[in-house]
């Protein structure tokens, strides 16, 4: 039997008009980073709620990130200072729980800015990596098989 590499699950909440296009840019350029990478595309990181980033994990992802435009650029005024402060307190509350706030952060990713999108998934790979898998997805896929195997 052999055993298979760990490929973490990486999530990004990203906003439409800065990291979206920095990601599509860093695709256009053809700049290397991690392809586990799976995107949620939001109008605005404001629209991040607490429940959404818990539900995340809920479904097994290893870490999550949430990045919209830089600091004092937001398209919608406020939204990315509203996303900081949910992500801080969902840091805190992964962290009582004991699935650690590490597994989560936030970034600020300006429009023309993609080698720092690159970096920021590089970032939160490396992270996921050194973390290990998500305790909730490896229960969740035990009681899955579990049940596969019962019926």
């Amino acid at each position: 039997m052999t055993e298979q590499k760990y490929e973490p699950k990486v999530v990004a909440l990203i906003c439409t008009y800065c990291t979206y296009t920095a990601a599509d840019m860093a695709g256009s350029m053809r700049l290397q980073y991690p392809p586990s990478i799976r995107v949620v595309k939001l109008l605005c990181t404001g629209k991040v709620d607490i429940l959404y980033i818990l539900e995340v994990f809920k479904a097994g992802a290893d870490a999550v990130m949430v990045s919209g435009c830089e600091i004092g650029d937001c398209h919608f005024l406020e939204g990315n200072l509203r996303a900081k402060e949910r992500v801080a307190h969902a840091k805190q509350l992964l962290d009582e729980v004991g699935l650690g706030g590490d597994r989560l952060e936030m970034f600020h990713i300006g429009a023309s800015d993609a080698p720092q999108w690159a970096e920021a998934v590089e970032t939160m790979t490396r992270r996921a990596l050194e973390l290990g898998p998500n305790p909730l997805g490896r229960s969740r896929a035990r009681s899955e098989s579990a049940a596969a195997a019962a019926s």
